[in-house]
């Protein structure tokens, strides 16, 4: 998005004559903004401004909704399939262009663990974090009226896999949210509830240095939060999750965070990968020994020029910088000047740990607590694209300050035709041979 928003710009006149054309290939017609999907999960935060409308936005590039299946680069041609595709019967198409720009990001990268596929809950989309704050709502909702002390004691078990930002933020929310939505139930206390953080390495948020590390385990720990370090999932089967040292949690909500790898459609493709299947970039951003190919962001190894020998960390703030010199980068490239290297050092990371709680570490300084929290609401604020959504998430945060949390559970958000295919699939009871 913030490539062809940089292009939109740059080649405006030549947009305008018509001599110039950006297309965008995308499954969805929105722009996600990760870095609030914690607080979507917790309520903070409306789904609906976790998103970016792609129209709107790129008013004057073309949006093709659909997905991308393969890309022939030495024809300039991709395959894709849309929502018209299938409803003509043709299946797929032809898109040919004259410069690539493939930045498909990454997917969670899951292991064989037996039962993760039936009962593991991911958190990359907002319609996963949102269905991940009604399950939790939900199995609430369940301990309180459960005799079973067995199906109470699952549902109020909360087991998260993978101790990055994803996983640590995304428990510090909505260990944040249960707390606060146990005072309204009678029979359940913030001490009832099991909230379990599993991590492979020897710390968690590697993103900042051990020192902020060892402090958001503290502050986890001290919270109640069970974070146990070294240990893998071995098992979910059975709606049990086995650890590697030997634990056992009955628990009906497993939450995998443990990374991601690049997207699969990169396999799909005759460009050059690198051994962990990233396209292989220049600093320019170049795919190499690819003329008219570009890649930025997740699924793209681009040199970091700060540290060499390394290549950039998959992140937003490489992404969404990487997205301005890529832009211009091709800009530069149909006006025939010369191209400018990508080259930037991450200097600050941002965590929020639960309402007014988090860390922080800009320009070698580090924050706890409140001021961290706040760093992080003011970072992610100035970045997020448009003023609409600027103005809309302020406003809803200044809401939350006001106001008490919400603590409704929309389940029936995910299933809106359940009610309906019930009635219509019974008879009417006036009428016994059912009418249509």
């Amino acid at each position: 998005m913030y490539t062809a928003l940089r292009l939109q710009r740059t080649l405006a006149p030549e947009i305008k004559r018509g001599t110039a054309e950006v297309v965008v290939v995308t499954p969805d017609p929105y722009m996600t903004y990760k870095p609030f999907l914690p607080e979507a999960a917790a309520g903070s935060i409306s789904p609906r401004h976790v998103v970016v409308p792609l129209r709107r936005v790129l008013d004057r590039c073309r949006v093709v909704v659909g997905e991308a299946h393969s890309v022939d680069h030495t024809k300039r041609t991709a395959t894709i399939s849309t929502l018209a595709t299938a409803e003509e019967g043709a299946g797929t198409t032809a898109l040919t262009y004259d410069e690539l720009v493939l930045a498909p990001g990454s997917v969670s990268r899951t292991l064989p663990v037996p039962g993760l596929a039936e009962h593991g809950i991911g958190f990359r989309t907002v319609e996963e974090a949102i269905g991940l704050r009604n399950h939790v709502i939900e199995q609430m909702d369940i301990a309180s009226s459960t005799r079973d002390p067995a199906i109470r004691d699952a549902a109020l078990t909360f087991v998260f896999v993978g101790g990055g930002y994803a996983g640590v933020e995304a428990l510090g929310e909505l260990e944040d949210m249960a707390r606060y939505t146990a005072r309204y139930y009678r029979n359940i206390t913030p001490d009832d509830m099991k909230w379990v953080l599993v991590e492979a390495s020897d710390r968690i948020l590697p993103e900042v240095d051990a020192a902020m590390g060892a402090y958001t385990l503290s502050a986890l720990r001290r919270r109640g939060v069970d974070v146990r370090l070294r240990t893998r999932l071995d098992s979910c089967a059975d709606r049990v999750a086995t650890l590697s040292d030997g634990t056992r949690f009955p628990t009906r909500t497993l939450v995998w965070t443990a990374g991601v790898k690049p997207h699969p459609l990169l396999t799909a493709t005759d460009l050059p990968l690198t051994d962990n299947g990233r396209l292989r970039c220049t600093a320019h951003l170049t795919v190499e020994g690819a003329p008219h190919a570009w890649g930025a962001g997740d699924a793209a190894a681009v040199p970091d020029l700060t540290a060499p020998g390394t290549d950039t960390a998959p992140n937003a703030q490489h992404a969404l910088r990487q997205a301005r010199v890529l832009g211009d980068n091709i800009a530069a490239t149909l006006h025939q000047r010369p191209l400018t290297p990508y080259e930037y050092r991450c200097t600050s990371s941002v965590a929020s740990l639960g309402l007014h709680k988090g860390v922080a570490q800009v320009r070698g300084r580090e924050f706890k607590g409140y001021p961290a929290w706040l760093m992080h609401r003011l970072y992610h604020l100035s970045r997020v694209p448009t003023a609409n959504r600027k103005a809309r998430v302020l406003a809803e945060w200044t809401l939350a300050g006001l106001f008490k949390r919400e603590i409704v559970s929309l389940g029936s958000l995910e299933h809106p035709r359940a009610e309906f295919e019930l009635a219509a699939g019974k008879d009417h009871p006036d009428d016994p041979k059912g009418s249509t």
